[in-house]
């Protein structure tokens, strides 16, 4: 099957690594899988790097260029299947009519609803499906007003990594200066105030009252950083706190942590979360959006139940506290998610919803 993947998007975030762990996925598959990216974009560039062939556009006016190319190909060498990864990409298909000439699917991995004005919903309903990443997510394209026969729940993977050995551990811990005796919790994510960084800044406030030798890593940059330093430094606790900022080999900071905490107050699914439970650490997340769907409370990590200061505190503080625990969750998450999330079974039900959507569109024509 001939794939093209189209993401307009210049930063690097979950969606972005979704698109790549596919195209990869898809390419080892034996399937033709190509990106349609911004020249001097995040993706575009590891793409490149990963021997995915890509077809670049220039930033300015993307939707409109990216449109034009997308017409162009759709005369020569029309691909199966279109995958819109965002919403700029699905604007460009859009606007050159894939939908009419080629099988068009929307990824939509918000969680939110799709705005109800006229052109938002256009656009989703010229894809034949619409790919939502969890059940949460399809809800919310449904209640938009969309008809439930085109969403389709084609859920996140994550590459599996190997094993972690302790001389990585030590490592990747004397990368931010962690002694060996500390306990280290994490966060990977854009800082942004949906994501809950400043609930998790709060709860360490209480657990370091309690365990003085915790240290926080938290991954990412975005526009909560310079609020959150300021708010670590009301609390005193600056010290115990590393803001990595955008880190290139984020498996590093996997294999430094003692404890995944995920605090977010929505999450469409969370590929970070994924990643963490891959490696085998023991995760705490806050039980909403599509997080329930796949962290089982107790069984292959800890579910709080409400995205506050305290009950985070309280969940990390079980992990801290009980080896054994940490361990047993550890274990069973990265089994879980080796068995149900992995790239290649992922890619198996992305083929398979392609594949329908195909057919869907078959059937379309025929009337």
């Amino acid at each position: 099957m001939k794939i093209l993947y189209v993401d307009l998007e210049t930063e690097w975030r979950g969606g972005q690594s979704q698109a790549l762990e596919a195209l990869r996925g898809l390419r080892r598959a034996g399937h033709d899988a190509q990106l349609l990216g911004v020249t001097g974009g995040a993706l575009a560039q590891r793409a490149r790097d990963a021997g995915v062939p890509t077809i670049e556009i220039e930033a300015a006016r993307k939707r409109w260029r990216a449109a034009g190319a997308l017409r162009s190909l759709l005369s020569n060498a029309p691909p199966d299947v279109i995958h819109a990864n965002e919403s700029h990409a699905l604007t460009a298909a859009w606007l050159a009519r894939a939908h009419r000439r080629t099988t068009l699917v929307a990824a939509r991995r918000l969680a939110y609803p799709i705005q109800r004005n006229p052109i938002s919903l256009a656009r989703y309903r010229a894809a034949h499906r619409i790919f939502a990443i969890s059940d949460f997510v399809a809800r919310s394209v449904v209640a938009s007003g969309l008809p439930a026969e085109r969403v389709v729940v084609v859920r996140e993977g994550i590459e599996i990594p190997p094993l972690l050995a302790a001389a990585k551990r030590l490592v990747a811990r004397q990368i931010w200066n962690f002694a060996d005796d500390e306990i280290v919790l994490g966060c990977v994510g854009y800082l942004l105030p949906e994501k809950g960084q400043d609930l998790l800044v709060r709860a360490l406030a209480t657990i370091c009252a309690a365990t003085p030798r915790v240290r926080l890593l938290l991954a990412g940059d975005g526009p909560l950083r310079v609020q959150l330093e300021s708010l670590a430094t009301q609390l005193k606790i600056r010290d115990r706190i590393v803001f990595a900022g955008f880190v290139e080999r984020i498996a590093n900071v996997y294999a430094a942590l003692d404890v995944f905490v995920f605090p977010s107050l929505a999450e469409p699914s969370g590929t970070s979360l994924l990643a963490a439970m891959a490696a085998g650490l023991p995760i705490a997340a806050v039980a909403r959006g599509g997080v329930p769907e796949y962290v089982d409370d107790n069984v292959n990590g800890l579910l709080i139940p409400e995205p506050e200061p305290q009950a985070i505190a309280f969940a990390a503080q079980r992990l801290i506290a009980d080896t054994g625990l940490r361990e047993r969750l550890g274990t069973r998450a990265r089994a879980d998610i080796a068995e149900r999330y992995s790239t290649d079974v992922i890619v198996d039900h992305l083929l398979r919803a392609c594949a329908e959507a195909s057919g869907a569109r078959a059937r379309e024509a025929r009337g």
